[in-house]
């Protein structure tokens, strides 16, 4: 997929350098209406870097094509020529039950690439987290019920720290193993969408280049986030005593809304960095500019696949998980005598085969609904139909700039 020309759908914010009044594209199958009428001016070039294509200038893509792509088939004057679809998506603005649809099939279409990058990832990651809980973790702060006020809250510290130094191992291994998933399903996802096979050296290929940019953006992110809550509690954990400690909730509550709608505006920057090939914050504010007039749908997408792949990771690991309990009986008696469980090498190798099985599937749909929502927002705003369709080889989308080509 090389540039794309760019354009803004009427009522949404025009990307940068975009000019709002400039054609839309078809709309989604669920919406009825007359055929749109297409501006004889094409909007100016975005920005596209497909895999395996070099970078290079802007360049403009081709007019919208014609109804049956250069044809003139019979539709016996009621409806509209049918949308392409070269992929797993049509090339339209897309549905939310499309946009899910669309990162189900690529799983389906791809799954030996697919599932080939989630299990390797996802076994190098449980087999970092089962050594990390074995041998690198503190063990828990036990509890002492008959102390006093003092030493409960020196003992309820103690856990806390405890807690988060259990969390670091955790987290790193969950940062790199989103890290290289992320930036080898946008390059298959990419792929899908214009229907070409991709295997997993080409992925990697392509993906390997940009993994520094992804490194910073993914640390990044979680960075502006924590800084944002430390600053909002911090005047009340100073403060101190009880109106401190309201102040602190107060303030904490709030900064996790402005975190909230951080995270949502630069939802699209991981894509928006592996596919256009941009910087750590030319990527985010991509980002934002997509997402701009559109942040309730993005969230709402964003949760209910959150949602769903949660689902999917329970139904998997909780028959996991309970087979882990009843071999490891030991853990079991621990928890029910009231002391802290002492988990052995069976209990977290059945459960960590049960979270790899849940992650080689939950990987690439939320990938996938990312980077397909990415391009969903790039063909409201900036018909990225037209340069996939091209990019796909489809009849009628031509390789002639806008101003030279053929005219119904």
């Amino acid at each position: 997929m090389n540039d794309t020309p760019g354009w803004a759908s009427p009522g949404s914010a025009p990307s940068d350098g975009q000019d709002a009044n400039v054609p839309q594209p078809s709309e989604p199958a669920d919406q009825t209406g007359p055929a749109p009428k297409w501006s004889s001016e094409q909007p100016p070039a975005g920005q596209w870097s497909a895999p395996g294509a070099p970078e290079r200038g802007s360049a403009p893509g081709p007019g919208r094509p014609g109804p049956g792509w250069g044809g003139t088939p019979s539709y016996g004057g009621w409806g509209q020529p049918p949308v392409a679809k070269p992929g797993v998506i049509p090339l339209r603005p897309l549905g939310v039950g499309e946009i899910l649809d669309g990162a189900v099939s690529t799983l389906r279409a791809h799954w030996r690439t697919v599932l080939g990058i989630t299990i390797s990832v996802s076994v190098i990651s449980e087999i970092g987290n089962i050594l990390a809980a074995r041998y690198l973790l503190p063990e828990p702060v036990e509890l002492d019920p008959d102390a006093d006020s003092s030493e409960a809250m020196r003992q309820v510290g103690d856990s806390l720290q405890s807690s988060m130094i259990s969390l670091g191992p955790v987290m790193l291994i969950t940062m790199v193993a989103t890290l290289f998933t992320t930036a080898l399903l946008t390059m298959v996802i990419s792929r899908s969408v214009l229907g070409q096979p991709v295997k997993l050296s080409e992925a990697w290929r392509e993906a390997r280049p940009r993994l520094p940019q992804l490194l910073g953006l993914t640390l990044l992110l979680p960075l502006i986030g924590a800084a944002i809550v430390v600053v909002a509690i911090l005047p009340g954990l100073l403060l101190g005593g009880g109106g401190g400690i309201a102040l602190a909730v107060l303030g904490g509550l709030g900064s996790l809304g402005v975190v909230l709608w951080l995270m949502i505006r630069f939802a699209l920057a991981s894509p928006a960095l592996m596919l256009e090939r941009q910087g750590v914050f030319a990527s985010m504010r991509r980002s934002a500019k997509l997402v701009q007039g559109a942040w309730w749908r993005t969230f709402g997408v964003l949760a209910l696949t959150m949602l769903l792949t949660l689902l999917v990771a329970m139904i998997i690991s909780v028959p996991f998980g309970l087979a882990a309990l009843a071999v490891d009986s030991g853990g079991v008696g621990d928890f029910l005598n009231g002391e802290t469980p002492e988990f052995g090498w069976a209990y977290l190798i059945i459960s960590g085969i049960g979270a790899v099985i849940a992650s080689s599937i939950t990987y690439p749909i939320s990938a996938g609904v990312t980077v397909l929502l990415y391009v969903d927002q790039r063909i409201r705003r900036e018909a990225l139909d037209l340069e996939l369709g091209r990019a796909a080889g489809l009849p009628g989308y031509g390789s002639e700039p806008p101003g030279d080509a053929p005219r119904s």
